[in-house]
């Protein structure tokens, strides 16, 4: 599986450097991330078709009288999306490997239909940016995000937390990109508001592994 590590990016929640790398999602094995993802590939197992997601964005920044007010600390519970029919009831830890500096993912064999979210980021809902992370297909065929490229912008991501609450932000944002121009400073970098990153894999399957990423920008809108 190839890696290709960047520069270190700053969590915004704890200041400590990560190393960060390339995004996409292994269908042996799982996501592997190196403060991104790692990359998809094809087992024996049929594919969903090839995530033809493409680039587009509003125009403009929401307005910060659009964005809600940052919520507290409180852990993700699940994830929900109506418009790509997820409807996640957990949501798995990911944490930076000290040795590796690599990502972990929600486990391919167990969790494939599980969404992960990065510790070292902040809560969803909390200001700041935080990163989610789940499969669109894996060894075993297609998982959470098989719908990806039904998601449009405007679409509502919700973000259930332990605390009661529910954290729902609205995509302003999708970039489909070659997994070798993963960017790195704009998915991680502080942000002065709540937002959120939503990553999974696209492109289509060369070499064994899915050639792009794809990145959902979305504000707190409640």
């Amino acid at each position: 599986m190839t890696r290709t590590l960047a520069a270190p990016v700053r969590s915004a929640r704890t200041g400590r450097a990560v190393a960060a790398a390339a995004l996409a999602v292994a269908v042996s094995g799982g996501l592997a991330v190196s403060g991104g993802l790692a990359a998809c590939g094809g087992g024996g197992t049929k594919l969903p078709p090839d995530p033809e997601v493409g680039s587009t964005a509003a125009p403009a920044l929401a307005p910060v009288a659009d964005v809600a007010p940052a919520l507290p600390r409180s852990k993700p519970t699940g994830m929900k999306i109506d418009a790509a029919g997820v409807d996640a009831k957990r949501m798995v830890d990911l944490s930076v490997d000290p040795v590796s500096g690599e990502l972990g993912v929600p486990d391919a064999d167990t969790d494939a239909d599980t969404p992960g979210w990065w510790t070292e980021g902040v809560t969803p809902g909390e200001k700041g940016v935080s990163v989610l992370v789940a499969h669109f297909d894996t060894r075993h065929g297609p998982a959470l995000m098989k719908d990806v490229k039904k998601l449009r912008l405007g679409d509502v991501v919700e973000v259930p937390r332990e605390d009661g609450k529910t954290a729902r932000f609205k995509i302003r944002e999708i970039e489909d990109v070659n997994k070798k121009d993963f960017p790195t400073g704009k998915v991680y970098g502080d942000t002065g508001r709540p937002e959120l990153r939503l990553l999974t894999c696209g492109g289509e399957v060369k070499d064994g592994h899915r050639t792009n990423n794809v990145i959902f920008y979305a504000d707190l809108v409640a």
